[in-house]
């Protein structure tokens, strides 16, 4: 199993959002760099991530699983990006800021510190670990 995080701004789709979309999920659409295209199209179904409310709170709130891996963005057009399905799994008992990560030194290396603007990034087991843990879960 891989694990990712999905950053979105709550005003655009918030973790609410995503949990009133019960187990069938949501399609992650509208991503537009190749990078984060990439990483959905790695992603299995069954893989877990962490979901992020970037803009004003930027903090982890929630864990999603991937229900339907990558296949072609229906937002997009031109037919370049792919996404994949995600469904809300359970809330983080207490959110990890991203001034939570950047002060732990174990998470330095964290994609969320590294390419702050990467909308969908790898995140390693030791991170996943170790967030699940300052999250209560």
């Amino acid at each position: 199993m891989a694990y990712w995080l999905f950053k979105s701004e709550p005003e655009t789709w918030s973790w609410d959002d995503q949990v009133k979309k019960g187990k069938r999920g949501q399609e992650w659409d509208g991503v537009r760099n190749y990078t984060a295209r990439n990483n959905m199209r790695a992603m299995k179904k069954g893989d877990q991530g962490f979901f992020y409310h970037s803009g004003g709170e930027r903090q982890i709130v929630g864990i999603v699983e991937v229900v339907k891996e990558a296949h072609p963005d229906s937002t997009d057009d031109t037919g370049k990006f792919d996404c994949v399905d995600i469904a809300a799994v359970k809330p983080l008992a207490t959110p990890v800021t991203l001034a939570d990560v950047k002060a732990d030194k174990a998470l330095a290396e964290m994609a969320l510190v590294k390419l702050s603007r990467l909308s969908v990034q790898p995140v390693t087991e030791s991170e996943w670990k170790r967030v699940r843990k300052m999250g209560g879960v």
